[in-house]
């Protein structure tokens, strides 16, 4: 059993909304030992009934890969929901297995160790799990995310906010899009003060800053030798408490010392964490934890140290072992509470109380294990968030904002959290940047409360994090359409985002070149804090390979569906080519625009919700689906007597004539006047005036520096060339219309198709060319594995079946001898096709030998 094809489709796809990953495997030649099944659910005990039925009667061994690594996932403490196993109709031995996750890293692991455990037991051999399943779980703990980060991200996405881990391995968020982002590291926020935190980590300094500011602070100094200590603690005159100055988490903390011996051991701990050491006056009562986020309290708990209760006949050490075998313990930070620690700090806690780890405890006698109350020492805590009187909620507001920080976890120590804290000589002992949030969310007592939300909204308000977000699929007019809307939205003055095939440009300029229409790219755009407004071509090949970059978007735009690509990536008919459009249209929160002259694109609506807004385009003005639409108070963009008009329910606008437009090349393309009804529609959609939508269409001019291989226009000694991309059957069915819409003389086709096509589909592309075209000259461009010459000989056998005069059909190799029997081919006012270009440079370097100044005008232009 061997894997032949693996993604990780990390956004909505085709069989998900959610991340899942992809794997096709062949299970050809492997055959099931005996008890296979029997065997398999052996190991894996914990299975659903359901699932359990399913691997008992297998009809295929790889059907058994998706529910395993399903359950090896939730082994590992990293469980997903969603899966599913399909099968693959030319191959009865292989499987489709879909399996969702939550965290990549382990669901990848998971597969690999799936398929090599059935493989073992198809062949009878015996399986050990313990140490792979041990290696899982480490995988599992390596990239999980940590308890307050992930509470704040999910608060974020409860919100509707877009999350996206910037590493694997750390944890370290975007929240929003955009110009609206906000970065999030833990309870360490994009707007936290880099100075703020370093005041926060010298305690003596924050305590210098809280004093001027009139707040209550206990008395002491900072020390780096043991002799000062001793002076400092015999000037307080009572209990001191000693703490490295910039240490966190409780780390080095002695409370309530009053001997020299105890001060020595005090200062001697506190020195193993820094170098400058605090002796202050120890202040009586409990220790308070109060969370500011913004300018609000968001939470207060009561920190409780360590602590064990005695049963009579145990020892302190045997009743810590049971409190750490407490499920909601774990290390670190990785549970709701943390193991309890018998160390140096605990033992010398103990002897503080008259016992150590070997005493036996009375029964009901509670035994502290730390001075300290932090959780992670081992601590608990009781929330006690309405307790907190006004004044002492201004005091902490006050001290996070003395220091400067916008999230800050304010330590208090005072008999009674309900009263004011003067009163009772309370005060401020620390403030902490980055502060845990576990003791809120997870109390041991009172009533949890979201930090999470609470920090999300300090950082949101009442805003969402999102910046509006076009996506444009379809088979042909992607880009096209992708930059007359974002071309639009710059010209109303929003710094735009756009990834296209030719690149990513943000604000106008490019950043990137090469084909962009795939996850990585549109991440590029959503994550740059330059834009305002997204713009994202969206192909076929990335919704297959990695799934979309956003969880939805604002407005979808579905152009278009014909073949093309067919038989690659499991994609072998238009139906199925239309199911992976569709996953675009899908994902629109608020409106999705549909050509209704494609019934592909009209059937995706009815799978919409109803809350989302249709809007249909047609060239055709009495198209019944549109006409349907509009008299049931629908919106859509139609052409009308060479007017494009915007229908919104009952009132018809007409925004200008389409010969206005220089994308349309004076009204003759109608496949560049449909995307420009596309375009109006989505900027209609997004909330664009007419008067800002007139005046994009008006100024976007589709030339080789703007929109390069996109219907580019030149002139060759008064024979118009076009360039275009052009390759597959509809755009040169297109582009032949546009051309004979332009000449009244003869129209030569110079045309290529990339050879991952099947043969059907490149002879189809031939028959239309022979169709369109009065002179076709056939060239050969990308062969993408085929040999040279195979793709040119079915795009001619194809031309032979559209054409019978053989004369007017050519086949030359090479694309600049190609271009240049094409134009020998012309006369004045003739205009010629190339097609299936890769590059301007192709016609300028046909063009150098003869029309050397022709070359050089036509590569200036394009500067």
């Amino acid at each position: 059993m061997r894997i032949i094809e693996q993604r990780v489709l990390r956004g909505p796809n085709l069989f998900s909304a959610a991340p899942c990953l992809m794997a096709v495997i062949d299970s050809a030649g492997t055959q099931s030992a005996p008890g296979f099944g029997a065997r398999l659910l052996a190991l894996l005990p914990e299975l659903s009934p359901e699932v359990s039925a399913r691997l008992a009667s297998l009809a295929c061994v790889a059907d058994a890969v998706e529910p395993i690594v399903m359950e090896l996932q939730r082994l590992a403490g990293a469980p997903a929901e969603f899966s599913q196993t399909l099968a693959i109709a030319r191959n009865p031995d292989a499987r489709r297995a879909v399996c969702g996750y939550r965290t990549e890293q382990v669901a990848r692991q998971a597969l690999d160790l799936a398929t090599v455990m059935i493989g073992a037991l198809a062949r009878g051999e015996d399986c050990d799990l313990g140490a792979a399943l041990k290696e899982l779980q480490e995988t599992a703990e390596d990239y999980a995310i940590g308890t307050s980060t992930g509470a704040v991200v999910n608060a974020a996405l409860r919100r509707g906010i877009p999350s996206l881990r910037i590493t694997d391995e750390a944890n370290l968020f975007q929240l929003g899009w955009g110009s609206k982002q906000k970065r999030l590291q833990a309870t360490i926020t994009g707007a936290t003060n880099s100075i703020a935190v370093g005041i926060a980590s010298d305690k003596q300094l924050t305590k210098t800053l809280l004093e001027q500011a009139g707040l209550p602070v206990p008395g002491g100094s900072t020390v780096t030798t043991l002799a000062d200590a001793q002076r400092v603690a015999w000037r307080l005159g009572g209990p001191a408490t000693i703490k490295p100055l910039d240490a966190n988490q409780g780390k080095g903390v002695t409370t309530t010392c009053t001997t020299p011996e105890e001060i020595e051991r005090a200062f001697e701990h506190a020195r193993r964490y820094g170098r400058h050491v605090i002796v202050e006056e120890f202040l009586a009562g409990r220790d308070y934890r109060v969370l500011v986020t913004g300018n609000e309290i968001a939470a207060a708990s009561w920190r409780r140290p360590p602590c064990v209760t005695g049963d009579g006949h145990s020892t302190v050490g045997a009743l810590v072992d049971v409190e750490n075998r407490n499920p909601a313990r774990g290390l670190g930070h990785t549970n709701i509470l943390t193991k309890i620690p018998l160390d140096d700090l605990a033992l010398s806690t103990l002897e503080k109380q008259g016992y150590g780890v070997d005493s036996i405890v009375p029964k009901g006698v509670t035994v502290d294990l730390r001075g300290n109350a932090n959780l992670s020492t081992g601590g608990t805590a009781e929330d006690v968030t309405d307790l907190l009187p006004e004044e002492t909620r201004a005091i902490c507001i006050r001290a996070a904002r003395t220091i400067g920080l916008d999230v800050a976890g304010i330590d208090v120590i005072c008999q009674d959290i309900s009263q004011p804290l003067r009163e009772q000589k309370g005060g401020i002992i620390e403030v902490n940047a980055a502060p845990g949030i576990r003791m809120h969310l997870h109390p041991s007592r009172g009533t949890p409360r979201d930090a999470g939300a609470a920090i999300v909204e300090a950082l949101f308000g009442q805003d969402n994090g999102r910046i509006p977000v076009v996506a444009v699929t379809g088979t042909n007019g992607k880009t096209t359409t992708s930059l007359l809307v974002a071309h639009s939205a710059r010209l109303a003055g929003l710094r735009t985002g756009v990834s296209t095939t030719e690149g990513v440009y943000v604000d106008g300029q490019l950043l990137n070149k090469g084909d962009c229409t795939g996850y990585r790219s549109a991440r590029s755009i959503l994550t740059s804090p330059d834009v305002d407004f997204a713009v994202l071509e969206t192909a076929r090949g990335g919704i297959l390979k990695r799934g979309l970059a956003y969880d939805h978007c604002d407005v979808s735009v579905v152009l278009n569906v014909s073949s093309d690509h067919l038989g690659l990536d499991g994609v072998d008919t238009v139906d199925e080519l239309a199911r992976v459009k569709a996953v675009v249209a899908q994902r629109a929160s608020r409106a999705v625009v549909l050509n209704a002259e494609d019934d592909y694109c009209v059937a995706m609506a009815k799978d919409l919700a109803e809350y989302i807004d249709v809007l249909y385009f047609a060239l055709d003005a009495d198209n019944p689906v549109l006409l349907r639409h509009l008299e049931r108070g629908g919106r859509g963009v139609y052409l009308e007597n060479k007017t494009v008009v915007l229908a919104n329910g009952a009132r018809h606008e007409a925004l200008l004539d389409v010969r206005q437009m220089p994308v349309t090349l004076n009204g003759c393309a109608r496949y560049n006047i449909a995307n420009a009804l596309a375009a109006t529609a989505a900027l209609a959609a997004t909330g664009f005036g007419n008067a800002e939508i007139v005046a994009g269409m008006r100024s976007f001019v589709s030339d080789s520096k703007h929109n390069p291989l996109r219907s580019n226009v030149f002139d060759v000694e008064g024979v118009t060339v076009i360039v275009d991309y052009a390759h597959n059957c509809a755009a040169y069915a297109a582009l032949s219309e546009t051309a004979r819409a332009m000449t009244p003389g003869r129209v030569v086709g110079v045309v290529a198709a990339p050879g991952d096509r099947r043969d059907a589909d490149l002879v189809d592309i031939g028959r239309t060319c022979a169709a369109g075209f009065d002179e076709l000259i056939v060239y050969e461009t990308v062969n993408r594995g085929r040999s040279e010459g195979e793709v040119a000989a079915l795009l001619v056998q194809g031309a032979r079946l559209g054409r019978s005069a053989a004369d007017k059909l050519a086949c030359e190799l090479n694309v600049h001898n190609a271009i240049r029997r094409g134009l020998a081919l012309c006369e004045p006012g003739d205009v010629l096709v190339f097609g299936c270009g890769s590059s301007i440079s192709e016609l300028t370097e046909a063009l150098r030998p003869t029309k050397p100044e022709i070359a050089q005008r036509i590569e200036a232009e394009a500067v």
